[in-house]
C-alpha cells in the first residue's frame, strides 16, 4: 500500500514543481480550489520552482482568481531546480506525492524521477512524450518498486481521457471486450507530437517484451486520411502519446490482472474537407522547413503563422480556454457472454463519449489534482506495489472516473 501519509519529516501532501510555468500555475488554482477533498479535509500543500518572486506572484494570482487571500500566507514555497540535485532531494523528502510541470520531460524530467525515488516521494506528470515515458519505465521501475514508490505518468490530457476511457468502456461492457478503434474531436485540435521515432524503437527492443495474446480478430488499421461516419469527419492516425501508454496498461492488465488484451486504435479529427487542405498544407510547409536550420528557427520564432493560430508561445487567454472543449469518441467490439471469442466475429458494440474542458490547462490540472487525490484517499485500490506506471494500470481499481465526472470530466455510454 502507497504510504500516503504526511508527518514531521514529510509535510505537506502535495508539492507542485515548476508551479510558476504556464500549466503550472493552473495546477496550483486546482489544487487550491479542491483542497477539502482529502481525509480530515485539510490539504497541506506548497509550490516550488527556481524563482521564489515567480511563485508568489503565482499564490497571488491564485488568491484573486478563487477569492482565497489565504492562499499569500498559508501556502509554503520551496525553492527547487532540476540543474541543483541537492534542491530537488531536499524538496521530495518533503513530499509525499511531487506534481511534476516542468517539461519538455525529455530535458527535464529526469531528475525529478530520480529524486522522488530515492527519496520516498510519488511523482505524478502530465508527459505527452512516449520517449521519456517508457525511458523512465525501463530505468525506474524496479527501483522506485523497492522503494514503494509510484511513479505515475501521463496524468493530463495526455492521457487520462484515453488510458481510463479504455478502462471505463471495458468495464461497461457486458462479455469480452476486444477492440475499441476510437476517434478523437477537439475543439479545436490542439495536440500534436512528433516522435523520436528510431530512438523509441530502440529503447522498446530493450524491454524484450512478448508479443500479447489477441481475443478473436485482429483490429484493423485503417489509411493516413479517411471519413468517419462514426464522428462525421476527416480523420488522420493521432501522433501523440495516447497509444503508446494505452498499449503499457493494457500489457500490465494481461500479466497482473490476466485480462484480455484491448486493442487500440487512435485517430483524430480534422473536420471538413478545408481542414483537410489547412492540414495537409501546413504538413508540406512542416515536413520542409524541419530539414534546414533557418526553417527550424522560424517555427519556433512564429508558431502562430506556422499552426494557423492553434499554438502559440503566450498560451490560451482565459476567456480563449472557457471556449474550447474536447469529445473523444470510444467505439468498440466485442464478444457477449454466451459466444465463443474463437468461432465467428464480435457480436457486440459499445460506444463511449469522454468530453471536457479545453484539454491543456483546464482539463490537465484537473485529471492531475485528481489522479493525486485519487493516491491520498485510496491508496489499498493501487497496485500493490511501487513503480513506474501508467494512468490505466494504476488507477484502474479506483473510484477515478467517478471523480473526473464530478469535477467536469464526463465518462458516458451514448
Amino acid at each position: 500500500m502507497a504510504r500516503v501519509e504526511v508527518s514531521t519529516n514529510r509535510p505537506y501532501h502535495l508539492v507542485i514543481f515548476g508551479a510558476s510555468g504556464f500549466t503550472g500555475q493552473f495546477v496550483a488554482e486546482e489544487v487550491a480550489r479542491t483542497a477539502s477533498e482529502v481525509p480530515g479535509g485539510s490539504l497541506k500543500w506548497a509550490v516550488a520552482g527556481r524563482s521564489r518572486q515567480k511563485l508568489e506572484k503565482v499564490l497571488e494570482q491564485a488568491a484573486g482568481v478563487l477569492s482565497k487571500p489565504e492562499l499569500r500566507t498559508e501556502v509554503d514555497i520551496l525553492v527547487a531546480d532540476v540543474g541543483e540535485p541537492d534542491s530537488l532531494a531536499a524538496m521530495c523528502k518533503q513530499a509525499v506525492i511531487v506534481l511534476n510541470c516542468v517539461g519538455p520531460y525529455r530535458f527535464y524530467g529526469e531528475p525529478v524521477v530520480k529524486a522522488c525515488v530515492e527519496n520516498g516521494a510519488h511523482h505524478i506528470d502530465i508527459c505527452g512524450e512516449p520517449q521519456f515515458l517508457e525511458g523512465m519505465q525501463f530505468k525506474y521501475n524496479s527501483q522506485a518498486a523497492d522503494s514503494g514508490v509510484y511513479v505515475i505518468g501521463s496524468c493530463g490530457f495526455d492521457s487520462i481521457p484515453a488510458d481510463m476511457g479504455v478502462v471505463f468502456t471495458r468495464d461497461q461492457f457486458m462479455g469480452i471486450f476486444t477492440w475499441p478503434p476510437w476517434h478523437m474531436c477537439t475543439h479545436p485540435l490542439q495536440q500534436t507530437q512528433m516522435q523520436y521515432g528510431q530512438k523509441l524503437l530502440s529503447l522498446r527492443r530493450k524491454f524484450n517484451h512478448k508479443p500479447l495474446p489477441t481475443v478473436g480478430s485482429k483490429l484493423k488499421r485503417r489509411g493516413m486520411l479517411f471519413f468517419s461516419n462514426e464522428i462525421q469527419q476527416y480523420t488522420v492516425p493521432f501522433m501523440g502519446s495516447d497509444p503508446s501508454v494505452v498499449k503499457r496498461s493494457q500489457r500490465f492488465m494481461v500479466e497482473e490482472h490476466q485480462a484480455s488484451q484491448v486493442q487500440y486504435g487512435a485517430y483524430a479529427g480534422v473536420g471538413g474537407v478545408v481542414s483537410v487542405a489547412k492540414l495537409i498544407f501546413a504538413g508540406m510547409m512542416f515536413w520542409l522547413l524541419v530539414k534546414f536550420s533557418f526553417g527550424r528557427n522560424l517555427l519556433i520564432k512564429y508558431p502562430e503563422l506556422f499552426t494557423f493560430g492553434t499554438f502559440s508561445k503566450a498560451g490560451p487567454s482565459r476567456k480563449q480556454m472557457d471556449g474550447t472543449s474536447f469529445q473523444f469518441t470510444f467505439c468498440g467490439e466485442g464478444y457477449s457472454e454466451d459466444q465463443d471469442p474463437s468461432k465467428g466475429n464480435p457480436n457486440g458494440k459499445i460506444r463511449v463519449l469522454v468530453q471536457g474542458p479545453e484539454p491543456g490547462y483546464v482539463a490537465t490540472p484537473i485529471a492531475m489534482v485528481q489522479a493525486a487525490l485519487t493516491m491520498l484517499n485510496e491508496p489499498s485500490s493501487l497496485p500493490k506495489k511501487g513503480g513506474v506506471y501508467t494512468p490505466g494500470a494504476a488507477f484502474a481499481k479506483t473510484t477515478l472516473i467517478d471523480r473526473l465526472n464530478k469535477h467536469g470530466i464526463q465518462f458516458s455510454v451514448m
